[in-house]
């Protein structure tokens, strides 16, 4: 878990922020237990092993599956950033627009009252 001195605002982790990192880790423990039954599996029909071999080859498949997950997860953790830079600057621009067309609309009507109070007057 992340505590105190692990964050830069030095301030504790929110409720929502323990709930992520547990949840991560539990993933990341569940995808460590399906590389090792993968690496069982793969060396089970490798009978002329000796207990060391496939201890080795073991760990260097569960090793090599999990440097894989771990890529796998930054380049969808790095394309979610990209995509929330994305929206959030598209979100920018419509409120922006917004503004715009709201002032606008205002100005508008402002004219029109000033006109009517214009014409109304002899």
């Amino acid at each position: 878990m992340t505590g105190t001195a692990d964050r830069p605002d030095g301030r504790p982790p929110r409720s929502a922020e323990m709930v992520n990192q547990v949840e991560g880790y539990l993933l990341w423990q569940a995808r460590v237990a399906e590389a090792e039954q993968r690496a069982r599996a793969f060396t089970e029909p490798m009978q002329w092993l000796t207990t060391a071999q496939r201890e080795e080859i073991e760990k260097h498949y569960v090793r090599d599956c999990l440097l894989r997950a771990r890529g796998d997860l930054q380049r969808v953790a790095d394309r979610c950033r990209a995509l929330r830079e994305e929206y959030e600057e598209r979100y920018r621009q419509l409120r922006a627009r917004c503004l715009a067309f709201v002032l606008t609309a205002l100005a508008v009507l402002a004219a029109a009252g000033v006109f009517a109070l214009a014409v109304a007057r002899p």
